[in-house]
């Protein structure tokens, strides 16, 4: 009964020694098309366009099990998300992009697969920041179609950038 026990515990400790390389997936997105009618409106809705981009988005994502769904505080990105995280059932988590990929994000986040909705400046530079270098550059204004996925596997990083229209 020992010799069980001891092989037990052996095995217990070497599987979550293992367990440790989880691969955490980040799907990384601009928010949808915004009304750009009032030049002055810091925080607009989506426009007619964005809507339906927001709809293809969740369609598109209809596959992915994602455990977590983040957005800026924003109508735009909130707008982006909603579709998304209501198919999945999950609500959608505020952040701040001046704490992004902070060591609670990394903790929060670890092993599961996450939705993150940015802008044309702080999606790319968060991908960034998950990757250690400088590898994408801002995205142009006219472009809400970029998806960046990042695998973080022990410690390999990947990333790939697709165009979803």
């Amino acid at each position: 009964m020992k010799k069980f026990l001891l092989l037990f515990v052996f095995a217990f400790t070497f599987i979550t020694a293992c367990s440790s390389d989880e691969t955490t997936t980040y799907y990384l997105i601009r928010h949808a098309e915004k009304d750009r009618t009032n030049k002055s409106n810091r925080n607009p809705n989506l426009n007619k366009n964005g809507i339906e981009r927001a709809e293809k988005w969740a369609n598109h994502f209809k596959n992915v099990p994602f455990d977590a769904i983040y957005s800026t505080n924003y109508n735009r990105t909130i707008e982006t998300a909603t579709p998304t995280a209501d198919s999945k059932s999950l609500k959608i988590i505020k952040y701040s992009p001046s704490k992004m990929y902070d060591s609670i994000f990394q903790q929060e986040t670890k092993g599961k697969t996450v939705l993150i909705v940015g802008h044309s400046n702080t999606t790319p530079a968060f991908v960034n920041k998950i990757l250690g270098e400088k590898k994408y550059e801002d995205i142009d204004d006219n472009n809400n179609a970029n998806l960046y996925i990042v695998t973080i596997s022990g410690d390999k990083k990947t990333s790939v950038v697709e165009k979803v229209e």
